[in-house]
C-alpha cells in the first residue's frame, strides 16, 4: 500500500487488495444497473467500516486512489445533456477518459435501454488523442448506436467539458459487484478551473439488480440515492453552460452548489498540476 494518502481514509488501508486484471475478469460491469448517492466523509467512513468484510479494493503498483481525467463530447444543442434532463430512456453520453496511474485510455460510450440498464462500450485510445475524437472513434460510436438504437442520436460531436476526480474502486469479494467512491471533483471550461467541495463523495453502486451490498449498507446509514447525479449534466451546470437544470438542482444543493457558478468565481487553470488540486483557496456553501 503506497504511503501517500490524498483521500483522508485510514481505514482503506485495511482493505484486501485485488488487481486490474482480477477486476476485470471478476466484475467487468458494463451492463448493470446503478445508484449515485451524495455523502460526506463521515459517512463514507462509517460505510466502509462495513464494507471491508465484503469488498477487496483496487490496488495497481501499491497506490489505492487513482486520478481520472474525462472529456465529455456532445453536438451544438447539447442533445446528451437535455435527452439526460428530459428523462429520455434511449440516450447516450461520449468521452474520452484517461486513466493517468495505469496509463491508460479509452473513448467510451455509455448507454441506458428502455429498461434503465447502463451498458458501457469502449474502445481503446491512444492518450494524445484523449479530449478528440479521431476517424476511428466516430466510426465506432456510429457502429454502437446503430447496432443499438438503430439510428444516430447523436452526432456532430465537440468537446463540451472536460473534469479530473479522485477515485477508489471495489468489487464485491462474493458476486460480481463493483463500487466506486469519487472526489475532489474539478471541472474545466475556457481556461477555468471549478472545484466541488472536497469533503463530499459521488458514491456509485453497480450490480444486477440496483440492489447490493452496498446499498444495504449506505440505507442502513440513511442515505438515499441521487441517481439524477449525471457528472457530466453537473458539469454543465456548474460551468454554467445550460439555463435549465431543474432536475439536476437537488444533487447541485448537496454538492453545496446552490447557484450556477459564473466565470467570475472560477479560477484560472495554473500551469502547476499541484495548484488545481489546491482546495484551500476556495468558499462552499453551506
Amino acid at each position: 500500500m503506497s504511503t501517500t494518502n490524498p483521500i483522508n481514509l485510514p481505514v482503506l488501508e485495511r482493505f484486501a487488495s485485488i488487481s486490474l486484471a482480477g477486476l476485470n475478469a471478476k466484475a467487468a460491469m458494463l451492463t448493470r444497473l446503478d445508484n449515485k448517492y451524495i455523502v460526506s466523509l463521515d459517512v463514507v467512513a462509517k460505510a466502509l467500516n462495513h464494507w471491508e468484510k465484503q469488498y477487496d479494493v483496487l490496488e495497481i503498483d501499491q497506490q489505492r486512489v487513482f486520478t481520472y481525467e474525462t472529456c465529455y463530447f456532445d453536438d451544438a444543442q447539447l442533445s446528451a445533456y437535455f435527452d439526460h434532463h428530459r428523462g429520455r430512456r434511449q440516450r447516450l453520453k461520449v468521452r474520452t477518459r484517461n486513466y493517468l496511474d495505469s496509463q491508460q485510455c479509452f473513448l467510451e460510450i455509455k448507454l441506458k435501454d428502455i429498461r434503465g440498464v447502463t451498458i458501457k462500450k469502449r474502445m481503446a485510445y491512444a492518450p494524445e488523442e484523449h479530449g478528440i475524437i479521431s476517424a476511428d472513434g466516430q466510426q465506432f460510436i456510429a457502429d454502437v448506436q446503430q447496432e443499438k438504437y438503430q439510428k444516430q442520436i447523436l452526432q456532430d460531436l465537440r468537446a463540451t467539458l472536460h473534469m479530473r476526480y479522485k477515485r477508489i474502486t471495489f468489487v464485491a469479494k462474493e458476486g460480481s459487484e463493483r463500487l466506486t467512491l469519487d472526489s475532489q471533483l474539478v471541472f474545466f471550461k475556457d481556461g477555468k478551473s471549478y472545484p466541488l467541495a472536497p469533503n463530499l463523495f459521488i458514491v456509485e453502486t453497480k450490480s444486477a439488480n440496483a440492489n447490493g451490498k452496498a446499498d444495504a449498507i449506505l440505507r442502513q446509514l440513511h442515505q438515499h440515492p441521487s441517481n439524477k447525479c449525471s457528472k457530466y449534466c453537473l458539469g454543465l451546470c456548474v460551468t454554467a453552460q445550460v439555463d435549465k437544470r431543474n432536475r439536476f438542482l437537488p444533487s447541485l444543493r448537496r454538492l453545496g452548489v446552490h447557484a450556477p457558478w459564473t466565470p467570475e468565481r472560477a479560477r484560472p487553470v495554473s500551469d502547476a498540476a499541484d495548484e488545481q488540486w489546491d482546495f484551500g483557496a476556495f468558499e462552499y456553501a453551506n
